[in-house]
């Protein structure tokens, strides 16, 4: 049950880091500069948490050799995941862009643990597996679409049925490039979680993870010509504290994840963490925190949580 809880509870962080990442986007001017300070907060508070628990942030030399290349690369997929919402955001809307990396996340963690891919533990995908991932799928669909789809209606019913019709054609590319996303932050997961069995620390996994993302968003911004001008740095020391603490969050949900892999499995991992993530998006939406735009939970959400906490207990329990 405690793993259970550090799975919610990781997941709830996310929607607190995107509300607070996108204030500081909204200072820095560019989702690339905010991504690159939220990377460097969470990667120096990686180095500080290593340093005091393990006073070292070296690795055996043998372990460069032995290892297979894929296992440098979880960083990197993190960034080409948050990358894709960044681009997926204008062309498939918000609902769409939630929706098509879930399908992924979850496609791809059950596939994983099925055939043990990247050394992960293996499970079966047995007939309530497969239940429990549709009863996940009804839960985001209820929670995240369905509401959406509703507000919509409501509001504005003529240009629902507009945006119903619009063709499919045009968006298909996008949809399938939001599923693939979604998939390789699957794999962030597994690969990740290896990399902390075999070096033996979660703490020196997440730091080396959050390294490569940083140095690969760094690489990003150089060639996009984006600098941090004088001016940003003085709005930045006007703003409130917790704009800082999206790396720190992010930086958490790393760890808690290499630390999970290895005992809970993929699939599960994933699953968990969203319905933590879906929880904590509500209830960022409830309170309005962070600046975040206030709007109330619905039954229909509320309903969707208890379905994906069904397909939990089946995918784990049978």
């Amino acid at each position: 049950m405690p793993l259970f809880i550090l799975g919610l509870v990781i997941g709830f962080g996310l929607p607190i880091q995107t509300a607070v990442n996108s204030k500081l986007r909204s200072v820095l001017g560019s989702a690339f500069n905010s991504s690159l300070v939220s990377f460097g907060v969470g990667t120096l508070f990686l180095i500080a948490v290593t340093l005091v628990t393990t006073h070292s942030l070296t690795i055996s030399g043998s372990f460069f050799s032995t290892e297979p290349w894929w296992i440098w690369i979880g960083g990197a997929l993190g960034v080409i995941y948050l990358t894709g919402n960044i681009v997926l955001f204008p062309k498939l809307g918000s609902v769409q862009t939630v929706i098509m990396p879930i399908l992924g996340q979850i496609v791809m963690s059950m596939l994983i643990d099925n055939f043990g891919w990247f050394y992960s533990k293996q499970h079966d995908f047995t007939w309530f597996r497969g239940v429990g991932t549709l009863l996940v799928l009804a839960g985001v669909f209820l929670s995240v679409s369905l509401t959406q789809l509703v507000l919509k209606q409501k509001n504005s019913p003529k240009e629902a049925t507009s945006q119903n019709n619009e063709s499919n054609y045009i968006r298909l590319p996008w949809q399938f490039l939001g599923f693939v996303t979604g998939m390789l932050s699957a794999l962030q997961t597994a690969i990740n979680g290896h990399l902390g069995k075999v070096i033996n620390s979660s703490l020196k996994a997440a730091l080396i993870s959050f390294l490569v993302g940083f140095v690969t968003l760094l690489i990003i911004v150089l060639i996009n010509h984006y600098a941090h001008k004088a001016k940003q740095a003085i709005q930045l020391s006007q703003q409130p504290w917790w704009i800082w603490v999206g790396g720190i969050i992010g930086a958490l949900f790393v760890l808690g994840n290499v630390y999970l892999v290895p005992l809970l499995g993929t699939g599960l991992v994933v699953v968990i963490v969203l319905v933590g993530q879906i929880a904590g998006s509500l209830f960022v939406d409830q309170f309005g925190w962070f600046g975040a735009k206030k709007n109330p939970i619905s039954v229909i959400q509320l309903l969707g949580l208890f379905f994906m906490v069904g397909g939990v207990v089946l995918i784990k329990f049978f």
